[in-house]
Parts: structure tokens; sequence; C-alpha cells
């Protein structure tokens, strides 16, 4: 079953509290919405029920993210809406991490994953799903979706970099994926 949660308190035209961005479980959907920059991604990464399921909790666990390189701080052992995270990349005095929420988890039979939407103090506005999918022909499918702009100064100065950067890190977290379920 597909979860799609709103927060609470929305105003028409507005995001939900916490939130910078008013279309909150948008990845959720065929049309993603208009003003953002769009990433889709899918690419196979294995194939049978076991690779699935061994993804789906790489995904929902943070493993995945964790061994791309990047680093989760939560509380949260896993994805579930309203969890809180800061997803973290670089070392020392050159790390960066951005705020993220929780909006969505995907649980059904063929498909599992998570959106997470862009908190204050994002360098982005939007949001990111990641989801595993098991095709009827056995194959195990990753995809990546997600709607984005610049909310702040120096990511509208990178202007065409981000989605390059965006399209990168999608096909990164493929690659990992990939190893993960293999291993």
């Amino acid at each position: 079953m597909t979860r799609l949660i709103r927060s609470t308190g929305t105003t028409p035209g507005g995001p939900p509290p916490g939130l910078t961005y008013p279309e909150v479980g948008a990845t959720g959907f065929a049309v993603l919405p208009d003003g953002y920059h769009h990433l889709r991604h899918r690419e196979p990464i294995g194939r049978g029920r076991a690779a699935f399921e061994a993804a789906g909790t790489a995904v929902t666990t943070w493993r995945m993210h964790r061994a791309s390189g990047a680093r989760v701080h939560t509380d949260a052992v896993r994805a579930a809406p309203g969890v809180r995270l800061r997803v973290a990349v670089g070392a020392g005095r050159f790390a960066y991490a951005v705020p993220c929420e929780v909006v969505r988890t995907v649980s059904e039979e063929r498909r599992v994953g998570f959106a997470y939407g862009t908190l204050a103090g994002h360098p982005e506005c939007g949001e990111e799903a990641f989801v595993v999918e098991l095709g009827s022909d056995g194959t195990v499918w990753f995809e990546v979706t997600a709607f984005s702009r610049p909310a702040r100064w120096y990511t509208r100065l990178a202007g065409p970099l981000v989605p390059v950067v965006q399209r990168w890190y999608a096909r990164r977290l493929g690659r990992t994926l990939r190893k993960v379920t293999r291993g």
C-alpha cells in the first residue's frame, strides 16, 4: 500500500509547516509539479524476490545512502512519515548536511521505498523519492524521482550544474544499491 501524508495545517498555496514546498507527496504521481527541475532515473539492480527484499531494506533503513558515502543523521532506524533527518556529504570543514523529512512511504508486495522533502536550511526546495520495484519478469528496478528548484543564492548561482549533480548522485545510488543487494 502506498501511504501519502500531507502535514496538517497546510494553507492553500503555501508549504506545510516545516516543509519548504506545498506539493507534498507529488513524487508519487505520474505528473510532477510545474516550476521545478524534474528528475526521473530508473535502472535495473538485480533479479528475484531476495534481491528485491535486500534492496528494499537497504533503501528504507538508510543503508543505501550510507554505503554511497553520505552520512545520515537521524534517530529513526527506518524511514517513516514524519521522520526528520540530515543527509551529510564531505568531511571536516567541508562537510555539508541538508535537513529533510520523510513525507511518504511505499510498502507494497512489489514496491518499497520512501520520499523525503526539504526543510528550511536545505539548498534546494522540493522532494525526492527512492523506490525499489520487482518487475513481473523478476527484474529488480531502482527508481529516483525528484522535483526541485534552488532555495539559496549559491544553488541559483550554480544553475545548470545542480541537475547534473543530482543525476550523478542518482546513478551513484543505483550502483551502490546494486552492490549492497549482491553483497
